[in-house]
């Protein structure tokens, strides 16, 4: 596989006993197809049924059951290598991978080897300190997921539990272009991000159907590629960079040590927060892979995938370069917000008629910080769209200060409702008469004569008395009238 070529920045190196190292990772991520039937059965495919339930006799490898495939499956793969500005392949072939596993009734896996159904494209990944790192994508292919071993239902006995068995998973295989574990986990979060907008997985790493297996090199900066070893399974984002660091570390400590990596698969003990040796790497010819004879080359026409793509939604990358380019938001602030599909919407329909950067920094700020804070989804927000745009719309009529508004949102946030009416209620209005800013102003200018003459000398105290004459109107007076009417009254003339 060749890599993207990238000098290796001092910072993301890591630092050995003797020398510094460059890490390069690369990642395969299966994710399981949104699809209601198996990939090669009817068998539903609904998640969390009894052991067994949902297995059709050709999940179970039944004598004379022949595979037949699922065209939902295949349009999903070809909508995801779209997705993924890869090339679709027209022609494709599923192969017999053969090995033995008790969760694998065949004896083999059907999966796709020498010919699959979408070939290169590329992934762009936004990192937080503003670099933009393209990792390149080498294939996508189809294939059935295995059963399931169920080892701790009984003292001397393993279970098998076929429900997943026959299940269509995409893999989709990086090129070894990410080079520090924040890259990974940011790329781990971007092809979730990806296949969420597009509907072709749900990838919910909770219940297994987004799980990744990376490959770990190490080498001295401008040295060939290093021995990898593969970290299966990882099924969590934050264990994917914790599983890298250790991985990293581990090896640079065996090539200092003068000691050679051995290529293999390991697993990552997350409560022990380190790797440890599963079994020797195996390579394609380990698996005898063959053309499946049950199944004919797959020929999909152009006027199906032509189809398929002007049905694909503004992905991620579209819709941050629009929130940039059209509403003015910052880089940053555009990232965070297309991360979640649903996040987004949210946002559109809070900024649509007002100030998008007002509505960006409330809904990033206010509702993302309390929804991380209770533990909720977007979808799980108890402030409605509408409800938060009708608080920007006080604030920008000047009804209510931006510290009332925070109230505001509290008190809907717990008790629902109309903010227009909320602050009718409530008499949370801000105080704009002018005449009664002016008494609040004056009595705390006489509560504090040596404050006053002191704040001719220092106008910088002008901002005391703006904080005392807002606390004691209870924040409703309006900033900018109490800022100008302080500077007036202790005669402080304006720069």
């Amino acid at each position: 596989m060749n890599e993207h070529v990238r000098e290796p920045k001092p910072a993301k190196l890591i630092k050995g006993a003797v020398d510094d190292w460059e890490v390069v990772i690369g990642m395969e991520i299966h994710a399981q197809v949104q699809s209601n039937a198996k990939l090669f059965s009817g068998a539903s495919t609904a998640f969390g049924g009894e052991p067994n339930d949902h297995v059709s006799l050709v999940d179970a490898a039944m004598p004379g059951m022949l595979p037949v495939i699922n065209e939902a499956c295949v349009e999903q793969a070809i909508r995801t290598g779209l997705g993924l500005k890869a090339q679709i392949n027209l022609t494709s072939r599923f192969d017999r991978k053969n090995y033995f596993y008790p969760d694998l009734p065949q004896g083999y896996q059907i999966s796709q080897f020498a010919h699959p159904i979408v070939g290169e494209g590329e992934v762009i990944v936004d990192m937080l300190d503003g670099e933009r790192i393209v990792v390149g994508i080498e294939r996508l292919h189809l294939e059935q997921d295995a059963g399931k071993s169920l080892h701790d239902q009984h003292a001397t006995k393993s279970y098998v539990d076929l429900n997943r068995s026959g299940v269509a998973l995409m893999e989709i295989v990086s090129k070894p272009d990410l080079r520090s574990s924040d890259e990974a986990r940011a790329y781990l979060t971007k092809m979730r991000t990806i296949l969420r907008y597009l509907g072709t997985s749900d990838a919910d790493m909770d219940k297994g159907n987004l799980r990744a297996d990376i490959n770990v090199s190490v080498r001295r900066p401008g040295e060939p590629l290093g021995t990898r070893c593969e970290i299966k399974n990882v099924n969590s984002i934050r264990f994917a960079g914790q599983a890298i660091e250790y991985e990293a570390r581990r090896q640079i400590g065996i090539l200092e040590d003068g000691g050679s990596i051995v290529q293999e698969t390991r697993l990552f003990d997350a409560g022990k927060g380190e790797t440890r040796s599963m079994r020797s790497k195996e390579e394609a010819h380990d698996y005898r892979y063959f053309p499946d004879p049950d199944l004919l080359p797959l020929v999909v026409e152009q006027a199906l995938v032509d189809r398929i793509r002007e049905t694909l939604p503004e992905l991620p990358d579209e819709k941050r370069a629009r929130y940039v380019e059209s509403l003015g938001l910052s880089p940053y602030d555009a990232s965070v917000l297309v991360v979640d599909a649903d996040a987004a919407d949210y946002f559109e329909k809070v900024a649509e008629g007002r100030d998008a950067k007002a509505a960006a920094n409330w809904v990033i700020n206010e509702l993302f910080g309390r929804l991380n804070k209770e533990g909720l989804d977007i979808t799980e927000s108890p402030i409605s769209a509408d409800q938060l745009g009708g608080i920007l719309d006080l604030l920008a009529e000047k009804v209510i200060s931006g510290k009332i508004a925070k109230d505001v949102f509290e008190i809907v946030w717990s008790e629902g409702g109309d903010p227009a009416a909320v602050v009718e209620a409530r008499g949370m209005k801000q105080v704009t008469d002018t005449g009664a800013i002016e008494a609040a102003v004056e009595e705390v200018i006489a509560a504090n004569p040596d404050k006053a003459e002191q704040a001719k000398a220092k106008p910088n105290l002008a901002g005391w008395f703006v904080g005392q004459v807002m606390k004691a109107t209870g924040g409703k007076a309006n900033p900018q009238a109490v800022q100008q009417i302080v500077r007036a009254k202790l005669g402080i003339e304006d720069a």
